[in-house]
C-alpha cells in the first residue's frame, strides 16, 4: 500500500492528475463535511473544498510526508476555511416576501440567517471514517443541524480546534501543527469553546429514532398526513411543549407549541395546500414543501427539516427553495 501511495504521489508530482485524484478522492467527501460544518454553508463548503484541492495539488511538492497525506489536507482544508470566515461578510438577512401574508411577531431574531443544509446522499462514507482518539461526538450528532448551528457562533479559531479535536479526534499536537500555533494555544482555545457550546446547547432531550426506522416511519408520516391536510390539531400532537422553528436566511424565529403551530396556520390560510416530497439533510428527515396551484402544478416553496426527540418533533427548520437542487428536486411538480 505504501509503495502505490509513494508511486501516486510521484506521479501526481509530475503533472499526472489522475494520480492526484486517486491520492485525494478517497477523503473528498470527508473533507466536505469538514468544511460544512466550519462555514454552515453547503454551497461555501463546496467552494472551500474545491480550492483545497487545488491548493493540494499546487503544493504538493511541499507534502514532507511527516503527517499522513489526509492530516496534510484537512489542514490545507481549515486554512481555506479560516480564510473564509476572517475575509468574507456572511449573507445577510432577507426580509419577509410572500405577498399577502403578514407573518406573526417571532419570539426572536436569529444569529446565524446563513445555514444552509446538508444532503444526506453526500454523508454516505464521508461520516463512517475512522475517529482519533480524542473524538468526543458521535459522527451523526456533529452534522445535526442544532450542532452545526452552534458552531457557527464559535470564533473562527475556537470553531476550527474544536472540531478537529471534539468531532474528528486529532491530537492536541496534530491540530497545533495544523494551525501552526502552540499545544497550549490549542488546549485553551478548546476549554473556550467547550464552554460556549455548553452554553448554547439545549438541555438534553430525548434521543430521535433511529434512521429510517419503524419508529422514525410513523412520525413522518404523521407529519405528512397532517401537513398535507392542514390538519392544525394533528400537528400540534406531534410537537413538544417548546418545539422550536427558524427558517434562514429570514431571521425570524419561533418558540413554543402554541406559537409554531401559529405560524403554520397562517401558511395553511387562504386555502392554500402543500404536497410534501421527501428525502433527508443533516441525518434528519426533510420534505420538500410544493404550494398546489390553480393550474395543477405545484411549485416548491421551501424545504423543511425536521428534528425528532422520542415520538415528538422538537425542532422544525425551513430552507429557501434554491437548496433544491443539492437534493435533486424539481422547482416544480406536474399536477398530480
Amino acid at each position: 500500500m505504501e509503495l502505490v501511495r509513494a508511486d501516486l504521489i510521484s506521479r501526481a508530482r509530475a503533472g499526472d492528475e489522475e494520480a492526484f485524484r486517486a491520492l485525494t478522492e478517497a477523503h473528498r467527501r470527508e473533507l466536505q463535511v469538514h468544511c460544512y460544518r466550519m462555514l454552515g454553508s453547503f454551497q461555501d463548503a463546496e467552494d472551500a473544498l474545491q480550492d483545497t484541492l487545488l491548493a493540494a495539488w499546487q503544493g504538493l511538492s511541499g507534502f514532507e510526508g511527516r503527517a499522513s497525506l489526509r492530516t496534510w489536507l484537512y489542514r490545507i482544508a481549515t486554512n481555506r476555511c479560516l480564510s473564509t470566515l476572517r475575509s468574507a461578510s456572511r449573507r445577510p438577512a432577507k426580509e419577509w416576501d410572500i405577498p399577502g401574508v403578514e407573518p406573526p411577531e417571532p419570539t426572536r431574531l436569529g444569529e446565524v440567517v446563513w445555514l444552509e443544509p446538508y444532503p444526506d446522499a453526500l454523508l454516505d462514507g464521508a461520516i463512517t471514517v475512522p475517529l482519533g482518539p480524542e473524538a468526543r461526538y458521535e459522527q451523526t450528532e456533529s452534522i445535526s443541524l442544532a450542532f452545526v448551528t452552534a458552531l457557527q457562533v464559535l470564533p473562527p479559531r475556537q470553531l476550527a480546534v474544536l472540531i478537529l479535536r471534539d468531532v474528528l479526534g486529532f491530537r492536541a499536537n496534530e491540530v497545533a501543527g495544523m494551525l501552526d500555533t502552540t499545544i497550549e494555544s490549542v488546549k485553551s482555545a478548546l476549554k473556550r469553546a467547550r464552554v460556549s457550546l455548553q452554553r448554547r446547547q439545549s438541555a438534553a432531550a430525548e434521543p430521535p429514532p433511529a434512521a429510517d426506522s419503524p419508529a422514525e416511519d410513523a412520525m413522518v408520516a404523521k407529519f405528512v398526513s397532517a401537513w398535507e391536510s392542514a390538519d392544525i390539531d394533528g400537528l400540534l400532537a406531534l410537537l413538544t411543549d417548546d418545539v422550536f422553528m427558524s427558517m434562514p436566511p429570514l431571521p425570524f424565529e419561533y418558540e413554543s407549541r402554541d406559537i409554531v403551530a401559529g405560524f403554520c396556520a397562517m401558511l395553511f390560510g387562504s386555502g392554500r395546500r402543500f404536497d410534501l416530497v421527501p428525502t433527508r439533510a443533516n441525518g434528519q428527515p426533510a420534505f420538500g414543501a410544493y404550494l398546489r396551484g390553480a393550474a395543477g402544478v405545484r411549485h416548491g416553496t421551501g424545504l423543511y427539516v425536521l428534528t425528532l426527540s422520542g415520538d415528538r418533533i422538537s425542532a422544525m427548520t425551513r430552507f429557501e427553495n434554491s437548496v433544491f437542487p443539492a437534493f435533486g428536486l424539481p422547482r416544480s411538480l406536474p399536477g398530480a
